[in-house]
């Protein structure tokens, strides 16, 4: 039985519901990066709420449903590219969730930098 944290998430792959891949072949990168920061290493570090991985050989977009409490414009975004584009979208079932990479976790993400000034 899959744990919450999974039930938590979706998979956006990067095929369409017509089974052609999609293309940019980057717009997983490309969209991902919008959520991202830099670290103390000056290495960019995906947020846990979007980040790329790979499933099967095949580069997907992992999106927590908490993204939509973080930022709710930019969780509809993300949902509305996929139906624009008709890209498969699912709930993560994978036995063991894939995170961002260990020395991402080092540091704490931030999600309030991402948050409305003024």
């Amino acid at each position: 039985m899959p744990s919450e944290d999974q039930q938590d998430r979706l998979i956006i792959e990067s095929v369409t519901l017509n089974d052609k891949k999609f293309r940019p072949g980057d717009w997983i990168e490309r969209i991902a990066t919008l959520w991202a920061e830099f670290g103390r290493d000056r290495r960019l570090r995906y947020s846990p709420a979007l980040y790329p991985c790979m499933i099967g050989g095949a580069k997907c977009l992992v999106v927590a449903r908490d993204l939509q409490r973080q930022d709710p414009r930019m969780f509809d975004f993300v949902l509305d590219f996929a139906a624009q584009n008709q890209l498969r979208v699912q709930e993560d079932r994978r036995g063991e969730l894939q995170t961002t990479p260990e020395d991402q976790r080092n540091e704490p993400w931030d999600y309030h930098y991402f948050g409305k000034t003024g």
